[in-house]
């Protein structure tokens, strides 16, 4: 079967995902998604970026649809909220699944188990990327941003953990974020090999610190308005810390060495 699945959203909801869609992957897909994400999605037999396809455009004017003809079957996390669209893709006649992009606020399930519930894949799943061959570094990663500035733990606090730390620190920033000693990538896939060669990451609720989890590296995530319960990475080597003071973290960087994960 050769199915097309179209997954919006930011760059840890997608992640999230990941498991779900490697599920639905498994018999050949072609998967749409947002174009920084692309990189990073192994399991696919195409990929192509969202807008690139134009379905953001259904509803406005003369819109046409993408040639979906090649299609057996079509799941989408993309169209909750846009009524023209679905209604135009099961015009299609080919069979159409949507499914909510984010989990229910007042839920406390995983989002990647929510994700994974949609599609009968297995629960309790951790999302994977291999980053290839890498350079070990020794150095701690930091990287103090997310999508929001509400999940952001205090930079000045960032910044104490980093004069206490028992290792070098190497920044990282995203091309519009303010921090000017910050090393920066373009492609998601040339961070993951570079966040991959550091012995510990650390970094807020975000689509950085989901991506660091995912290749394996240790990681300390910092938590202050959002859920672990739901949107914690998963990894046997992350620690989530909730509301943390600085000594937290350097207490939790402390057991990190202790159980050898740091040299």
């Amino acid at each position: 079967m050769n199915r097309l699945l179209i997954r919006p959203g930011a760059i840890g909801d997608c992640i999230l995902c990941f498991p779900a869609l490697r599920h639905l992957a498994a018999g050949g897909a072609e998967i749409w998604a947002p174009s920084a994400v692309l990189p990073l999605i192994q399991f696919a037999r195409r990929t192509r970026s969202i807008a690139s396809t134009g379905i953001d455009l259904a509803g406005i004017g003369d819109y046409s649809l993408p040639d979906f003809s090649g299609f057996d079957e079509i799941v989408s996390w993309y169209g909750s909220n846009r009524p023209e669209f679905r209604a135009a893709l099961q015009a299609t006649g080919i069979p159409c699944t949507f499914h909510p992009a984010l989990p229910d606020p007042a839920g406390s399930i995983h989002a990647v188990d929510f994700f994974a519930q949609q599609v009968g894949a297995p629960s309790g799943a951790i999302p994977r990327i291999d980053p290839g061959p890498v350079e070990r570094r020794v150095s701690i990663v930091i990287h103090p941003f997310s999508g929001s500035k509400n999940k952001n733990w205090p930079l000045a606090s960032f910044e104490e953990v980093a004069r206490r730390l028992p290792l070098p620190v190497e920044w990282t920033a995203g091309p519009e974020e303010t921090l000017p000693r910050a090393t920066r990538f373009e492609n998601l896939f040339d961070l993951a090999r570079w966040l991959a060669g550091a012995q510990l990451y650390i970094g807020n609720d975000s689509g950085i610190t989901h991506l660091a989890a995912a290749i394996g590296v240790p990681v300390i995530a910092l938590f202050t308005t959002t859920s672990p319960e739901v949107w914690a990475p998963r990894g046997g080597n992350v620690t989530v810390l909730r509301d943390a003071s600085v000594d937290a973290v350097i207490a939790a960087v402390s057991s990190a060495r202790q159980a050898g994960a740091l040299p």
